[in-house]
């Protein structure tokens, strides 16, 4: 009989790649099915990105590549970092998320914590705990803008804290940390040498206001930082593969270690395109972000008009995370009882053909995540079936608890 390891029998598809299967069988099975559920650019890869990759086959460019990357690969990187790099503190991976979990396997050993700011990318949790490590989760509510405060960060950590894992801009809710910010949590992690910090940054060129890297806000911490970023937002190159981590050089290391008995290094030929990406014309970010800051606009407008819903206008990535609360506790036509974020999320499935996240997938109930990565068209689509949906749902009426006496 199979018995899975203990590392891996907790694990599972995500709730968002569950959503998004559910979606494409649906859809199969001849159903009118929308899904704005998940986080890639409807925007093609740039030619010139294409072109270069074609080039790099017929130049016979197809063979295994360093497992760190190639070193034009690299010095791209650490040329476009926004803040002093050697291509030796480089290393490239087959995505942001291979990152993620090679920082992990390289240095928790059971137990060890990482203090994961809430709401946060669902499979963080699930790298830690992979790693055999303890997530620890700050609820950061809209409240507080999604973002962990000083004051959480200083009573997150214990003696066993590894890790602190800050997201900016933010996957689901589009926080985005000021310098001023960052500058406040890098004073708390100052008095806890033992404290690492994994900034992930793979939606730093989707800003709708200033930008500023960790790395950028706290040189005094860089000798324990690894920034990680990517090609695939930015660049609408998410079948490509390509990530990479940014850091002092033992760690880089330790990471391409794990990663040679994993994968090995990289595609040739996703790495070649990944190089024209980062040096070739980039006119092409600002016109996207753009497009995509104008799609924020109209759906936050639409889902604010809609009763039970409040949206905060997110400051970066292709997200809105608005709260549901005003929806739960209702009665859909069928008799169906909404309760949770969760319960909605299927509901809107299952009537409307709607895909879309519930907030405890990231460890914030009442709430729902949509990305507006997609065409103008399926937006308003999905805004208009997301308002015929809430309107039909009606307060219920409270259960009597006892029978009245006489």
């Amino acid at each position: 009989m199979f018995r899975p390891s203990s590392r891996t029998a907790g694990l599972a598809l995500s709730q968002i790649v569950r959503i998004s299967e559910a979606a494409a069988r649906m859809r199969a099975e001849g159903r009118d099915v929308l899904a704005l559920s998940t986080g890639e650019p409807d925007l093609p890869t740039p030619t010139p990105v294409c072109d270069a990759a074609s080039r790099a086959m017929a130049e016979g460019r197809t063979r295994y590549t360093p497992t760190a990357g190639t070193p034009e690969l690299r010095r791209a990187i650490a040329a476009t970092a926004g803040f002093a790099a050697e291509p030796a503190q480089v290393v490239v991976s087959t995505g942001a998320k291979q990152v993620l979990a090679n920082i992990f396997l390289a240095t928790l050993d059971a137990g060890c914590e990482v203090v994961l700011p809430t709401p946060c990318w669902s499979s963080y949790n699930d790298i830690v705990a992979l790693a055999e490590g303890r997530p620890v989760e700050v609820a950061c509510g809209p409240e507080q803008g999604f973002k962990i405060t000083s004051a959480q960060l200083e009573a997150a950590i214990t003696s066993r804290t590894r890790w602190v894992l800050l997201n900016s801009p933010s996957n689901p809710s589009g926080a985005l940390y000021t310098a001023n910010e960052f500058a406040a949590l890098a004073r708390v992690l100052e008095r806890h040498p033992h404290v690492w910090i994994a900034s992930d940054e793979i939606y730093a060129h989707l800003s709708y206001v200033p930008f500023t890297s960790f790395r950028n806000a706290a040189p005094g911490l860089a000798d324990r930082t690894i920034v990680i970023s990517g090609v695939s937002k930015s660049y609408s190159m998410t079948g490509w593969r390509i990530g990479w981590g940014i850091g002092p050089e033992p760690l880089v290391n330790a990471m391409v270690a794990v990663q040679g008995q994993v994968t090995s290094g990289a595609c040739s030929i996703a790495q070649a395109a990944a190089v024209e990406a980062l040096t070739g014309d980039q006119g092409l970010l600002a016109e996207r972000l753009s497009l995509f800051r104008a799609r924020r606009d109209r759906v936050v407008a639409a889902l604010n008009a809609i009763p039970g819903i409040a949206c905060a206008v997110p400051d970066g990535a292709f997200y809105v995370f608005p709260e549901c609360h005003g929806l739960l506790g209702r009665t859909a036509p069928d008799g169906t009882r909404i309760e949770t974020d969760t319960d909605l999320c299927e509901w809107l499935l299952a009537t409307e053909g709607l895909a879309l996240v519930p907030g405890s997938a990231f460890g914030l109930p009442g709430h729902l995540r949509l990305s507006y990565a997609y065409s103008d068209a399926d937006l308003a689509d999905g805004c208009a079936r997301l308002i015929r949906a809430a309107t039909t749902l009606t307060a219920s009426t409270p259960t009597a608890l006892c029978e009245p006496t006489t």
